[in-house]
């Protein structure tokens, strides 16, 4: 009886393996693209039968033309430069976001904090002596409400205001990728730049896209890769903002690269690490990095006011230990 079941059985069976291996030929492949942007490292796997690497060069480049200090050319150094220039779409849609989101953390998020990122030795120009004196000069042009943006061209309420995006512009790079993927009508993807992440679907094992975050030990050479956690995650944006690896010394005291734009000196608040999910990158950007800025107790009331918002925050306790704190809504991703 067994042999004559294993007889009828054993046909469906092979059809059945036979199926499944024609399916897994057919499966669209899925492709890598890697490079350099925004002076940093750049990796995207999307599932496509097409490789879309000069298409998507040529987003980041655009984005690059309007948003990055560095580049001679773009769109934000004429601004910087008092130039009468006109503002593209892709500064417009920043611009706005930046300003909501200074008005929602109460100015520790601000665009215009560029010379006094620059003034510390982490932006676009080379640092200066930085004393009180120069720092409470510097203040006197720093505010987003000292800014804003009337008929497609920038107003300034001071010559000497200049505006820094990078908090928010790679995370808005991100987002450019992802809808040029999703144009091309591709549904499973990770679009990584420099640590900052949109990802969507299931990656090539079929499985929910997986993220390490750090432990923030000091690491200015990104050696140390040991891992706090993992979040798996298949729809969002997230960012991670932590000063344990852009950072310098100098006469034996440690200078942060995030500043506080309302005091103006480097950030010496509890948290270590501060990681963002959002609707999109941009978002998640401004609000890892606004987060540093605010410690521990002002993040958890900004996102008790913002549930969409989920964090992750990794910082120092009064007696030298680390503590872990994360949203309600952040443990559906959390994978230890």
């Amino acid at each position: 009886m067994a042999n004559k079941q294993l007889k009828w059985q054993l046909p469906f069976l092979i059809l059945l393996i036979v199926g499944t291996v024609l399916i897994l030929k057919k499966q669209v492949p899925y492709q890598t693209d890697q490079g350099i942007v925004f002076g940093t490292m750049y990796k995207i796997t999307y599932q496509s039968k097409e490789n879309l690497k000069m298409e998507i060069e040529s987003k980041l480049q655009k984005v690059d033309n309007s948003l990055s200090p560095f580049n001679k050319k773009s769109v934000i150094t004429h601004i910087n430069h008092n130039e009468d220039y006109s503002t593209d779409s892709m500064f417009t849609h920043v611009f706005r976001l930046a300003k909501t989101i200074s008005k929602e953390t109460h100015g520790a998020f601000d665009i215009t904090v560029a010379p006094l990122v620059n003034a510390w030795g982490f932006g676009f120009k080379n640092a200066s002596h930085v004393d009180s004196l120069t720092i409470d000069s510097i203040r006197q042009f720093i505010g987003f409400e000292k800014v804003d943006l009337v008929d497609g061209k920038v107003v300034k309420k001071d010559p000497r205001i200049m505006l820094d995006c990078s908090a928010i512009a790679k995370g808005y790079g991100v987002d450019c990728v992802a809808r040029l993927l999703e144009s091309k009508g591709i549904k499973n993807y990770m679009i990584d730049i420099g640590g900052e992440l949109v990802v969507k679907g299931k990656n090539a094992q079929q499985e929910s896209w997986r993220i390490g975050i750090n432990k923030p030990i000091d690491d200015s050479l990104s050696v140390n890769q040991e891992l706090q956690t993992i979040i798996e995650i298949n729809q969002g944006g997230m960012a991670t903002s932590g000063n344990y690896r852009n950072f310098y010394y100098k006469d034996g005291k440690k200078y942060a690269h995030t500043i506080d734009p309302r005091t103006g000196y480097p950030v010496q608040h509890n948290i270590l690490s501060s990681t963002v999910i959002a609707k999109d990158c941009a978002t998640a950007d401004a609000y890892a990095t606004s987060f540093m800025v605010l410690g521990l107790d002002s993040a958890k009331a900004i996102c008790n006011a913002h549930p969409e918002l989920d964090a992750y925050f990794i910082y120092a306790k009064e007696n030298g230990n680390t503590g872990i704190y994360f949203t309600e809504g952040m443990k559906q991703y959390l994978r230890n």
